[in-house]
């Protein structure tokens, strides 16, 4: 959505409460209040005409004076009445409220967490309705960092300040120890992330906050470098490089769906179902477990010194059976 059209749909969004307590107001006083131009208002309020409940048909749509748009009339709004009634949610918005309420529970410092509890208190109790059961809210979880390990991270970005970060790194089983410039949270996935420019590896990286084991705040002050390239999540939290390595792989049927959930550079269709895709990655360690993970349903066919590692840590791993 373009920039103005997203700045129409906001101005319409306010347009209905507005024009239903100053019934009769100019359509000039409309434009000045909202700081448009005359044109534009006339122009948000042709397409308010066309505008009411889902599968409303034109009887039931909002009503809007349109004689009064032609020059410095008044506007007079009608059949929005339903507009007044208490929102009601359905258990599937209900739970997708629940959901992004608990995610956004989740990177809120303390001083906001009492605010989304509340609201989030309130939705949970709406949705005991046996229309949605409350034991199928109860399964939807986000993970959370320690709130010690929250608070010193939550300092350092208020302070603009270093942070000497332990951080556990799962696909080397491995603790690590490195100092980082803070700065942003994110929310992706159902998980919260903290941006920082890591000193160890001299970029940015992206870590996730119940990975975080150890956070101290140091005296110097965050000074990331500039010009740094952020993460840009609109299209997934992870993104290959340009300039990472590309893999071909060969995947069975019930394997697919690594097509769907990570980022491919192409596709082609083989026999039996089979998918050949090729896909860029950074850690080599990373592409092996997940081939490792698909349990044969999937065949490293590029580069071929890597299917040769898969190989070779498979009969490692049954070896270990031997023993």
């Amino acid at each position: 959505m373009s920039a103005n059209a997203q700045n129409q749909v906001e101005r319409m969004l306010a347009l209905v409460p507005y024009l239903r307590v100053r019934d009769g107001i100019s359509v000039d006083e409309v434009a000045r209040d909202f700081g448009v131009p005359l044109a534009q208002i006339v122009k948000d309020l042709k397409v308010l005409w066309y505008c009411g409940l889902p599968n409303s048909v034109t009887g039931d749509m909002i009503d809007i004076d349109m004689e009064a748009l032609d020059g410095d009339g008044i506007v007079k709004l009608s059949n929005a009445d339903y507009l007044t009634r208490p929102l009601r949610l359905a258990p599937h918005e209900a739970m997708a409220m629940t959901v992004a309420l608990r995610a956004l529970r989740e990177i809120s410092g303390p001083s906001q967490r009492e605010t989304v509890d509340r609201a989030l208190a309130k939705v949970e109790a709406a949705v005991g309705d046996p229309a949605a059961p409350a034991e199928v809210i109860d399964d939807i979880h986000v993970d959370e960092a320690a709130a010690a390990i929250r608070s010193t991270v939550d300092d350092a970005l208020a302070t603009q300040r270093r942070l000497h970060l332990t951080y556990y790194v799962p696909g080397r089983d491995e603790t690590t120890e490195r100092d980082a410039d803070p700065i942003r949270l994110l929310f992706a996935e159902g998980r919260g992330y903290l941006e920082a420019y890591c000193y160890r590896a001299e970029e940015v990286r992206l870590f996730r906050l119940d990975r975080i084991t150890g956070a101290a705040v140091l005296d110097q002050h965050a000074s990331p470098p500039e010009g740094l390239g952020l993460h840009d999540l609109s299209k997934g939290l992870f993104q290959p490089d340009p300039e990472d390595p590309e893999a071909v792989l060969d995947l069975d049927r019930s394997a697919r769906w690594v097509s769907d959930y990570y980022p491919i550079e192409g596709k082609e269709e083989l026999a039996g179902g089979r998918l050949r895709v090729r896909m860029r990655f950074s850690d080599e360690g990373w592409l092996q477990r997940l081939v490792l993970r698909l349990g044969g349903c999937a065949t490293i066919v590029e580069p071929t010194a890597m299917a040769a590692g898969v190989r070779a840590r498979a009969r490692a791993a049954l070896a270990q059976y031997d023993r």
